[in-house]
């Protein structure tokens, strides 16, 4: 037998390391989630779960508003912002769930709140669309429906935020207090779980969402949907959820709240001009200065990073979208029907959830400014095949290499799908290591109240790009320069908080 090259040997005992340090990387990264999964995680999982598996109602929750209701794009940016609102004003649901027991319960009892609240928006729905519910207009009864599932999805969020700090334990079973590197560790590996969690439930009902849609009636797709609250009480009634953390009431805090809530309703209701502006200043000045009282115990430096970091994690989310517009051209122009919508949905939720699985461990390990700067970059670069669409290129590729608007749909859904949930992982982890204790829920609620005004921010920057280019069904001219400024503020805002705060973030 001829001796090997000796070259060919050095080779293959150079290579073998670098082959079992990726294949161990490999290991780690799929069975990091499963080997933090722990039975008490089960309620909030569920939680998680169930509102991402409430898009089984999306597609016909969309066709239906296309086909039947007289919404505007206009309207239905401005109905955004609205729906974004209760997010924002957590930290009411936070202060109640941290200090007011509902019949002994801090915790099983909102969940149970907010299922009800779901139930009944679907319930609205199914009846408007069926006909079977009369007193408003269809247009009325959505937009209250809306309201209340948002409200519901809040609540149980804020009951899942508080418990992914709960339940990570801070000592060891003998009583000795955990390293603290390993609970930050099992703190964000918690926050992993629930992104994973919500996009398996997405995932799960993607493209039955799109099926059911096209096969019956828009009220029976509704009517289905009854089953998600189910999912999210099973949970509750699963695993003992409720908290040792007591305090009393911060009268402050929660007044604050109710009367910020106050304002917000009566805002809404006298339809006044620029009402959502006004919302949006004084929101910011409410949380800006609740946060200040919560974090006033905190050491100068924390507070500082947690400001920075806030700050860019504010700039990533306060970008427009192209509105209703853009997705009632893919169903007139196009021709996308519930069916490809649903595939759409399915693909990028399996990808989404892929990316969160494989990657996870190593975003919570990144700076937070370097992940946002390369989700804004690809996010920028992966939106071109959305604007191919808009221009029209899918009829001279279809022409020159056979195929279409689907093909060119199918590869961007490909492309964008992770970005979104991966970039709130680093936000989450941050929340969750910094979270005071007997203050959880309403410290997630207050931090996340201030990242979603960046997305009302964003809705309202979406409404102003509608009025400015007016696209409406079946009126599509101004699509174009629509979706590039819309592109160009998406890619400017992130860039600029990054150049700005990103090296004062360690």
């Amino acid at each position: 037998m001829a001796r090997p090259d000796a070259r060919e040997t050095d080779a293959h005992d150079t290579s073998a390391p670098a082959t079992a340090r990726i294949a161990e990387r490999l290991r780690r990264a799929v069975l990091a989630p499963l080997a933090a999964l722990r039975r008490e995680y089960i309620p909030l999982l569920m939680i998680y779960f169930a509102y991402g598996a409430l898009g089984i109602v999306a597609v016909a929750d969309s066709f239906w508003l296309k086909k039947t209701l007289s919404l505007s794009a206009v309207e239905i940016a401005q109905l955004g912002v609205w729906l974004t609102l209760p997010w924002a004003i957590k930290m009411v649901f936070g202060e109640l769930v941290d200090t007011v027991p509902i019949l002994g319960s801090q915790r099983r009892a909102y969940v149970f709140i907010g299922a009800g609240l779901i139930a009944l928006s679907l319930l609205m729905l199914a009846g408007a669309a069926g006909g079977w519910l009369t007193f408003a207009s269809p247009d009325r009864i959505y937009i209250a429906a809306s309201l209340l599932s948002v409200t519901g999805v809040v609540l149980q969020d804020v009951v899942a935020d508080a418990m992914s700090t709960e339940v990570v334990p801070r000592t060891r079973a003998d009583g000795t207090p955990r390293p603290q590197e390993d609970i930050d560790h099992d703190l964000g590996m918690v926050q992993v779980l629930g992104r994973l969690a919500l996009s398996i439930g997405i995932f799960a009902t993607a493209g039955l969402a799109g099926a059911l849609a096209q096969a019956l009636p828009y009220d029976a797709v509704f009517l289905i949907g009854l089953v998600v609250p189910v999912i999210s009480m099973s949970g509750a009634l699963l695993v003992k959820l409720e908290t040792r953390e007591t305090r009393p009431t911060d009268w402050r805090l929660l007044g604050a709240g109710l009367a910020f809530g106050t304002l917000v309703t009566a805002l809404l209701a006298a339809d006044i001009p620029y009402a959502q502006e006004i919302v949006l200043v004084i929101s910011l000045a409410v949380i800006v200065s609740m946060l200040a009282h919560v974090t006033a115990d905190m050491a100068a430096e924390t507070r500082r990073r947690i400001v920075y970091a806030a700050l860019i994690i504010f700039a990533f989310r306060a970008v427009p979208g192209p509105g209703e517009g853009y997705h009632w051209f893919t169903i007139d122009k196009l021709g996308f029907d519930e069916a490809f919508f649903g595939v759409l949905g399915q693909i990028g939720a399996g990808l989404s959830l892929a990316a969160m699985w494989l990657l996870s461990d190593s975003i919570t390990n990144q700076p937070i400014a370097r992940v946002l700067l390369v989700l804004t970059l690809a996010g920028a670069a992966l939106s071109l095949p959305d604007v191919s669409l808009v221009f029209g290129l899918h009829e001279w590729t279809e022409r020159t290499f056979g195929f279409g608007a689907r093909t060119i749909a199918l590869v961007d859904t490909v492309a964008q799908s992770p970005l979104d949930q991966l970039s709130m992982i680093p936000l989450l982890t941050l929340i969750a290591i910094y979270a005071p204790a007997a203050k959880r829920a309403i410290w997630f609620a207050l931090m996340a109240s201030f990242m979603n005004l960046a997305l009302v921010t964003g809705q309202i920057m979406t409404r102003y790009l509608n009025e400015l280019y007016v696209v409406d069904r079946g009126v599509y001219d101004a699509l174009p320069a629509l979706y590039l400024t819309m592109l160009a503020l998406k890619l400017a805002i992130p860039l600029a908080a990054i150049a700005a705060f990103g090296r004062r973030v360690r």
